[in-house]
């Protein structure tokens, strides 16, 4: 039995961002990754986001070209990278990376990623530069591993799907592509989302709704946001997929590790560490639902009951500063729905309230109290 994890980063993050300077205690989803305690690529994987620099693009298990800004604005890449996880889920690439180019390899250099030195051949006149070859890629190795290590078989037993932003739509898109998989669609699923957000023109069935091979799926959603062009999606689950959202205090990227008053850039070192607390509660029931999925972490949290009161009630008594939030956009313009944040419930937008009723657990859906504890119990 083997439990594969994939993690998705979200838009412009990538998995070094566990020391990215936005972010006091590291980015979640790449942490979460780092501490993952298996066997990288037989139990665990984490992606690149669309517009993080394709940093990844020589490891992964499907071919990518560099979208620049195109991933950052459309998600341009997103397909490639739902493509390499249905291969590494399946343990065969369909693609190698034999030789570097000049670009791909200045890239990776200038990024600071481990790489040989460029070797230098033949006589100045007619002088060669060879930017690495592999008699053995990256992809063979990695094939390799995950015969060797995953039990009982290839093919995992089940996977769960952990993303952020466009990562967790990339979580969406990847449970129904193995729903549509012969040989994974028997596979059960568990989905942990940080706010998904397609971007405009991003709502298509395989993003916003989800099958019966997701088991579980739960999510926190950024009460606070209001830039234009960043709805979420609450997707719309199957009968019988046990259904978890919650709202929680601070914008986008504040459940993910940003702390910083505007959810932003930090403006000081002590801008750093503002709003810790949605971050490490949401930290706190990733780890907890993974754990409860079958996930060896190291690091974890471990936070009690008072602790848990404590970050609550600091998010409580700070409502004031956390709607200071909504005059702040990421793409320069705010968009509200009856005062809300507008939201895509499926494919349809509402307000951020109406996403409510007996489907859900607990049934008060994104109205839910964060300091209402007892309606995370069921997480533990």
């Amino acid at each position: 039995m083997t439990v594969l994890t994939i993690f998705f980063c979200g838009t412009g993050s990538n998995k070094f961002d566990v020391t990215h300077e936005n972010f006091w205690d590291g980015e979640l989803v790449s942490t979460l990754a780092a501490n993952h305690a298996g066997r990288e690529f037989a139990e665990w994987i984490v992606v690149d986001g669309p517009g993080s620099g394709n940093l990844q693009a020589d490891d992964l298990f499907t071919k990518t070209k560099e979208y620049g800004l195109t991933g950052t604005l459309f998600g341009k890449g997103w397909e490639e990278n739902v493509r390499h996880a249905v291969n590494i889920i399946k343990g065969k690439c369909n693609w190698q990376r034999e030789q570097l180019t000049e670009q791909e390899y200045n890239r990776l250099k200038a990024a600071g990623i481990p790489i040989d030195d460029v070797k230098v051949e033949g006589s100045w006149f007619w002088r060669k530069y060879n930017y690495g070859e592999r008699s053995v890629t990256q992809q063979t190795l990695q094939e390799q591993i995950i015969k060797t290590f995953r039990k009982d078989g290839v093919i995992p037993t089940q996977v769960n799907l952990v993303g952020w932003s466009r990562g967790g739509i990339s979580c969406h898109m990847l449970a129904n592509a193995m729903l549509n998989d012969p040989q994974l669609k028997h596979i059960p699923v568990n989905v942990f989302a940080l706010d998904p957000v397609p971007g405009i023109g991003n709502f298509q069935d395989q993003r916003v709704r989800l099958g019966a091979n997701v088991k579980e799926y739960v999510a926190f959603f950024a009460r606070d946001e209001r830039s234009k062009g960043f709805s979420c999606v609450i997707p719309q689950t199957a009968v019988g997929t046990k259904t978890s959202i919650y709202p929680m205090a601070g914008r986008h990227a504040t459940m993910a590790g940003n702390a910083t008053a505007a959810g932003g850039v930090p403006t000081s070192s002590s801008d750093l560490k503002t709003f810790i607390e949605p971050g490490r509660v949401v930290r706190h029931f990733a780890e907890t639902c993974l754990k409860r999925w079958g996930v060896r972490l190291n690091k974890t949290l471990n936070l009690s009951e008072a602790d848990l009161l404590r970050l609550t009630g600091a998010i409580a008594s700070a409502e004031a500063r956390y709607k200071l939030m909504h005059k702040v956009s990421y793409t320069y313009f705010t968009e509200l729905d009856q005062g809300e944040r507008y939201v895509s419930l499926g494919s349809k937008g509402v307000p951020f309230s109406a996403v409510k009723g007996s489907i859900y657990t607990p049934a008060t859906g994104l109205t839910t109290s964060v300091l209402e504890l007892a309606a995370y119990k069921h997480l533990r």
